[in-house]
């Protein structure tokens, strides 16, 4: 008897044992805060850049603005935090001032506000109407406050300082909860200055004492984070294209930075030997300029562009900080409302169904009790696989109960204990064999990886090097849908026609003359030759679904294989190669300047189409215009054409022209005057209407 008590004992102690949860692992590393480990629970925000540059089209203005200036028609901050909500965004940051100097809220600070303008007569505030706004929309609010002030009579001297951090004060104790306080590395220039109107240099490195700077944040808005090219708590990603680089670590020598810093091209990356933990944002806008100018009505990214900033950004474990350049009414243009819906539809649809749920999942490797596989489809952010402390790799399998369609891998490390995965692998098995998916690097605090569309009967996630034992919290599959955007049809000079489609899941059907593809088209596999007139329509099926994209449809003229331009340069073939990215540039001694265009062969030309330059800063557009035409390019006669391209500033599009038909072989496009009244021309494409 006694010996079967003691046996019962034994195994029951074996059983309490073995139910034990296993210590957990050691945090490796610099961690991040209680600040920053909220922060991630934002992912995408806004960025409003709103102020005087609105209302003088400017990017950078110099400090000399009449205060009147700023005088929005229909300020709608209400709208604002509408259309952020909508879109899935979760909060929003504003410019409260920029270089200029002018504020949005009344400051005691300087004259160059709100307060001294005639919107509201003087008693408007555009950081109290968008705080509210914020607060009713369930919104979180930021600022921007610039460093660099070309209005203020002190800058460059140690009372500036004293200013600069009045100003910090008014903002962050007047206007309730701040989540993040923006600082930019932009200082020191030609400027106003309180009438001085000189150049003024600053140290970047010690001018703001920003450590006694940073103070003034924590003590006021102890959960704000605040970013700067070294944080303290969000570094710049050393680019506003949209990006940050596959390999991204949330580490950083934060010493080795400050605002400005010249060696930016390395927080692109991070650094696997940081010493602090300082995650990238991606700053970003939704139009080339960071301030509205009405000429880039038509330049607002497309959705194609905009999966790739949130891919490259959120989906590259940064943060993902997008640009509203609000109007001069006071809105966030239709155009930018139309173009983040489309994304945050796309994405609702890319993550609409996790399909790790409800899977076999198994690791070759565990930690022990607590810390096995099941915690990564667990749905829970505190829990986590782990490997025991020596092992510094192993595999995660997530098995189908039937072969699935996957294009999709999302992981997440448990970032409390800071990031340790230096390479990883994503496998499918297919038919019984596996299939190396992607070899990447870094992963924190999440990695989404695209890829073309897999059957897998599994899907192996392999972490090949890590800095310390592997602890990953969360893994999910999903099958996004062919992006159902519209090709895009181009023809270079030679004649041969690209049909390109954002997303090579989908097929491409396409005809030549003008014919329904849905029900005529034929299946695109390579680039064709259309040198003759014809109109190509496309359009892309995706093969899961069935469904079919809006059509694109491109009418093409004669091909301009045999143009030259007289007195052209190798370059002068951009005006008609085909892409409207590049463009050729004429440039005089004084207006008129002219571009003359050998056709190679006698036409019957009754039109013609002209692209200005679609650079961000564009080169010479023609205003005022005359065309001639010539059989012999020596004898030009009358205009066939003249006129004015209507708005064609604000709204630099293809512009198309038609007359009555003329026998020539020569063209003379003359630019009487420019936007800019310079004597050059920039051409990105240039054609013929034929008979």
């Amino acid at each position: 008897m006694k010996r079967s008590i003691m046996l019962l004992l034994s195994v029951t102690a074996l059983i309490f044992t073995s139910c034990q949860k296993a210590e957990p692992p050691k945090p490796y590393g610099p961690l991040p805060s209680e600040r920053q480990l909220k922060h991630y629970n934002y992912e995408q925000y806004a960025f409003v850049h709103f102020n005087m540059n609105t209302f003088t089209d400017m990017e950078w203005g110099t400090g000399a603005e009449d205060p009147d200036l700023f005088n929005p028609t229909d300020l709608d901050c209400d709208q604002w935090a509408k259309v952020c909500k909508d879109a899935g965004l979760k909060g929003i940051i504003l410019t409260a001032k920029h270089h200029d100097g002018f504020c949005l809220w009344p400051t005691k600070t300087t004259k160059h506000s709100v307060k001294y303008s005639k919107w509201r007569d003087g008693k408007g505030d555009v950081v109290k109407e968008l705080s509210e706004a914020c607060k009713k929309y369930g919104l979180q609010f930021g600022v921007y406050l610039s460093p660099w002030d070309r209005n203020n009579a002190k800058y460059g001297t140690p009372e500036y300082i004293d200013i600069y951090r009045e100003q910090l004060r008014e903002l962050l104790t007047n206007y309730g909860d701040v989540f993040e306080v923006w600082f930019d590395g932009a200082n020191g220039g030609s400027g106003y200055y309180g009438g001085a109107n000189e150049t003024r240099r600053v140290d970047r490195k010690t001018y703001y004492d920003w450590p006694n700077t940073y103070k003034i944040v924590r003590k006021l808005q102890p959960y704000a984070c605040m970013f700067s090219d070294a944080g303290p708590d969000l570094r710049w990603v050393g680019n506003e294209k949209g990006y940050a680089n596959k390999t991204n670590w949330c580490l950083l020598r934060r010493d080795e930075f400050y605002p400005g810093s010249p060696n930016y091209k390395e927080l692109t990356s991070g650094q696997e030997d940081g010493t602090h933990w300082v995650p990238a944002e991606v700053d970003v806008s939704i139009r080339p300029g960071w301030y509205y100018h009405k000429s880039e009505d038509h330049k607002v990214k497309t959705l194609p562009q905009l999966l790739d900033i949130y891919y490259h950004s959120v989906g590259r474990n940064a943060f993902m900080l997008i640009n509203f350049p609000v109007d001069r009414r006071g809105h966030i243009h239709e155009n930018d409302v139309k173009a983040i819906m489309s994304l945050a539809n796309q994405l609702k649809e890319d993550f609409k169904t996790d399909l790790a749920k409800g899977t076999k999942i198994s690791a070759s490797v565990d930690r022990g009790s607590g810390y096995g596989a099941e915690n990564l489809i667990d749905g829970k952010k505190d829990t986590y696989w782990a490997t025991p402390d020596d092992v510094t790799s192993g595999s995660i399998t997530i098995e189908f109960k039937k072969p699935t369609i996957v294009n999709r891998f999302l992981v997440q490390e448990y970032i409390p204990l800071g990031q340790r995965v230096k390479e990883f692998t994503v496998e499918a098995m297919v038919d019984g064999k596996w299939h190396t998916i992607a070899e990447e690097t870094t992963i924190g605090y999440k990695r989404i990886l695209r890829f073309e569309p897999v059957e897998a009967e599994k899907i192996r996630f392999t972490v090949m090097k890590s800095k310390a034992c592997p602890v990953i919290s969360n893994i999910e599959l999903y099958h996004a849908p062919a992006v159902m955007v519209e090709p895009q049809i181009t023809r270079n000079r030679d004649g041969v026609v690209f049909i390109r489609s954002y997303d090579k899941t989908g097929e491409v059907y396409y005809t030549t003359n003008g014919a329904d593809p849905v029900k005529k088209g034929k299946l695109y596999t390579e680039p064709f030759v259309l040198k003759e007139k014809g109109t190509v329509k496309a359009i892309i099926k995706d093969k899961t679904t069935g469904k079919y994209s809006p059509v694109a449809s491109v009418t093409f003229d004669i091909c301009p294989e045999k143009w030259t331009i007289r007195k052209g340069d190798k370059n002068s073939i951009l005006a008609f190669d085909g892409n409207t990215g590049t463009s050729y540039i004429v440039t005089n001694d004084k207006l008129p300047v002219d571009l003359v265009i050998d056709l190679g062969e006698t036409l019957i030309i009754k039109g013609f189409t002209y692209l200005p330059d679609q650079s961000k800063k564009s080169k010479g557009i023609i205003k005022d215009y005359e065309l001639y035409v010539s059989r012999t390019g020596k004898i030009w006669g009358k205009p066939v054409s003249k006129g004015e391209f209507s708005n064609i500033k604000n709204n630099p599009v293809l512009q198309t022209i038609k007359f009555n038909p003329v026998k020539g072989r020569y063209i003379k496009l003359r630019a009487i005057s420019t936007t800019d009244d310079k004597p050059i021309i920039g051409v990105a494409e240039f054609s013929v209407i034929t008979e």
